[in-house]
């Protein structure tokens, strides 16, 4: 675990400590979690792994693809 410190601008600008940002690239997008006094960045992955399965069931899953599907 690495912990270094940062300032904040005036526009809201923060700069991710240069060994902190080795895999990350610019343009990649971060995902950004605030919870009480934390904020927490993540480096984002592709949308369409942030579908939860429930969501997937309800697009995928339904009696029709059952039945062709059914035999194979």
């Amino acid at each position: 675990m690495l912990i270094d410190t940062t300032k904040m601008s005036s526009r809201g600008q923060v700069v991710i400590p240069l060994d902190m940002r080795k895999d990350i690239n610019e343009g990649d997008k971060l995902i950004v979690i605030r919870k009480n006094d934390e904020i927490i960045l993540k480096k984002s992955i592709p949308e369409t792994a942030l579908w939860s399965e429930k969501s997937l069931a309800k697009t995928w899953l339904n009696k029709e693809e059952d039945e062709i599907w059914k035999d194979l």
